[in-house]
């Protein structure tokens, strides 16, 4: 099932079932979120990232950055990463994503997707730092990409396109029961920044 509206409603749950997704639309003006998209491009420590399949290394072209209140490890696909201090542009975001979603968030997740060739897997985000069922707020920034949800069972499939500047917020059972992923596609030739705002540890919600 496509899904291309573009009034957004932040309190529609666009899972049908077993999780709730919630998209804000765009929280930044263009200009804002194109200073923004600017900012993280040159001054995140960027690093290639790597998985460890079936005891080789696998080093991919998506880059990734991990930042945190503290310097918490996270641990997946058999890789280690230990979390940088935030920034003051990465702490705003925070903040703002956590006045719309209601959530707190003390770590975040970056991806840097150089074109629309890159993309991720089918996953969930399950690790075992994480705070069980805690939200995630992913927010988007650069070029505009589908992204996809697929139920671990009946294999139902909701997909979002997901625009510059924008917040959407997965939470509850969502990661139990959906997968997730960003297809690659080569109708998109501008990156895309994604940051994954999360909970390690049993903190307030």
């Amino acid at each position: 099932m496509e899904l291309f509206e573009r009034a957004t409603d932040p309190g529609k749950n666009w899972l049908p079932y077993d999780g709730t997704v919630n998209y804000y639309g765009k929280i930044f003006d263009p200009s804002e979120a194109d200073r923004l998209l600017h900012i993280l491009l040159s001054t995140i420590d960027w690093q290639p990232d790597q998985a460890v399949i079936f005891g080789k290394t696998i080093v991919t072209k998506r880059k990734v950055a991990w930042y945190a209140e503290k310097p918490f490890p996270y641990r997946y696909s058999g890789t280690t990463k230990v979390a940088l201090p935030w920034t003051e542009e990465l702490r705003l975001i925070k903040e703002l994503a956590e006045k719309h979603s209601g959530h707190f968030y003390n770590s975040c997740l970056l991806n840097l997707y150089h074109s629309g060739e890159e993309g991720m897997a089918w996953h969930s985000d399950g690790e075992t730092e994480l705070k069980r069922d805690g939200a995630i707020a992913s927010l988007s920034f650069g070029a505009e990409r589908k992204f996809s949800f697929k139920h671990k069972q009946t294999k139902e499939r909701i997909d979002l396109r997901l625009e510059h500047g924008s917040l959407m917020v997965m939470k509850g059972v969502t990661q139990t029961h959906w997968l997730h992923r960003l297809p690659p596609t080569k109708k998109v030739i501008h990156p895309r920044v994604n940051l994954t705002f999360r909970q390690m540890g049993n903190n307030p919600s």
